[in-house]
């Protein structure tokens, strides 16, 4: 299993000054490589990015002289990397999925980083020798042992990590789990998630706390821009002509660098929640049934797009996934369309009628009175069981209908619903359900 650690480091300023000129040649090299794969492309070519790669070692040192002060793999592996984006756009597309082609990088919007080669770097407790400017000092060892792959230096407002790739046998990879139970987890806004067995946990919201100092540290950076522009002849408010390159004062360079901390600080709480959370529901559970958001289109609604990005659905959905594996835990998605929230969890009625402002409802059916989240949290954990309520049909007018979809792989034990409810009799034989393995 490959499993990566990143550490934070802590350079001084020369080395500080290396891995910036490393990140810029790596960003100049990637935009060469991928105008050279446009041009052949337009002119009926066939590109390769190893032929690329070919032809620069070629010139490389007439076209940037200075190239020659930066350790190869900041300048050789871009093009691994676009022949890789490339590879994935045009699957994506075959698929039928939506792809975007690979982009031209720009200082100060992207990320920096650049690659080191496992042979070309050695750890040796709390540092990390590296090509061209030596040991450096990291803030802790790493935790993994197994075959190295590469590394990989990048920054995040004013700090520098790397992130170091191992290839970990399967004994150490795994982790033993301390509870063996069954839970539906619903995602929400109002929580951040509602367990099957009626928890409700809340979500830091790390950029609802800190917008107001977000927006003044914003507003006082656009200031600065904006007299930078006038000092320079442009008029208020005026676009600048591609390739204009402002000085930079103190100031504004310090106003960046704060408004970049907060960043990262928002970031790193949201980041921080989500692992605690996931790492508890795989620890505790053998059995984890989620919910298949189309995080995308829930973002598309400029009235929620702001509370949604700050409980972080989508970073949820991928560490479930690996950390799935890691603790032996099966992890069961449900179907995009499947009305959790609108079946009653003890006789399967459905609510047709329910919209999205409706938190509590009574079923007319049974009448038992519903939590909206944890009624939704109960029938995502029956998924998982061999007691699952029948898919209801999306066109009924209330009832329940059975759908011929394939059932989930493997057995887990038939429990209780998390809300304190017997199952209702009849309800105990294995029906079919949609659900799939993530």
């Amino acid at each position: 299993m490959h499993l990566t650690h990143k550490i934070a480091l802590r350079p001084t300023a020369e080395q500080a000054d290396y891995f910036q000129r490393a990140a810029g040649t790596a960003r100049k090299v990637w935009n060469w490589a991928l105008d050279e794969w446009n041009k052949q492309y337009a002119g009926g070519g066939k590109p390769n990015a190893m032929a690329l790669k070919k032809h620069f070692n070629a010139i490389k040192y007439d076209l940037y002289p200075w190239i020659k002060d930066m350790h190869r793999d900041s300048h050789a592996q871009p093009f691994a990397h676009l022949g890789k984006a490339w590879t994935t756009f045009f699957a994506d597309l075959k698929a039928g999925k939506q792809a975007h082609e690979p982009r031209f990088k720009k200082k100060g919007r992207c990320r920096d980083s650049f690659y080191v080669a496992n042979d070309k770097f050695a750890l040796d407790g709390n540092s990390i020798r590296l090509p061209k400017i030596g040991a450096v000092a990291m803030t802790e060892a790493l935790r993994f042992e197994g075959k190295i792959l590469g590394a990989t230096v990048s920054r995040t407002a004013d700090r520098w990590f790397v992130a170091v790739q191992v290839d970990v046998p399967e004994a150490q990879a795994l982790r033993r789990r301390t509870g063996h139970g069954t839970v539906g987890v619903d995602l929400g806004l109002k929580a951040a998630a509602t367990l099957s067995s009626g928890e409700s946990i809340q979500a830091p919201k790390p950029l609802k706390a800190a917008l107001r100092r977000l927006k003044i540290r914003s507003r006082r950076l656009s200031r600065q821009l904006e007299a930078a522009k006038l000092a320079a002849g442009f008029a208020p408010g005026a676009r600048l002509p591609k390739g204009t390159q402002l000085p930079v004062s103190s100031n504004r360079r310090k106003s960046a660098a704060k408004l970049a901390r907060l960043h990262a600080r928002i970031a790193n709480l949201r980041v921080d929640f989500t692992h605690k959370l996931t790492t508890r529901l795989c620890r505790e559970n053998q059995a984890v049934v989620i919910e298949d958001l189309n995080v995308k289109g829930m973002l598309a609604n400029e009235k929620l797009a702001k509370a949604i990005s700050d409980v972080g659905f989508g970073l949820f959905r991928v560490q479930m996934g690996y950390k799935a594996q890691r603790y032996g835990a099966r992890l069961v998605v449900a179907d995009r369309w499947y009305p959790s929230s609108r079946l009653c969890s003890v006789c399967g009625w459905k609510n047709e009628a329910l919209t999205l402002k409706d938190r509590e409802w009574t079923c007319p059916c049974c009448g038992t009175h519903h939590d909206r989240d944890c009624n939704a949290a109960c029938n995502l954990k029956r998924l998982a069981t061999e007691t699952a309520l029948p898919v209801a049909s999306p066109t009924g007018n209330g009832g329940a209908a059975v759908g011929i979809v394939p059932a989930v792989a493997g057995k887990v034990t038939p429990v209780r619903n998390g809300c304190g409810q017997q199952d209702a009799p009849g309800q105990e034989e294995s029906r079919e359900h949609i659900c799939s393995p993530f």
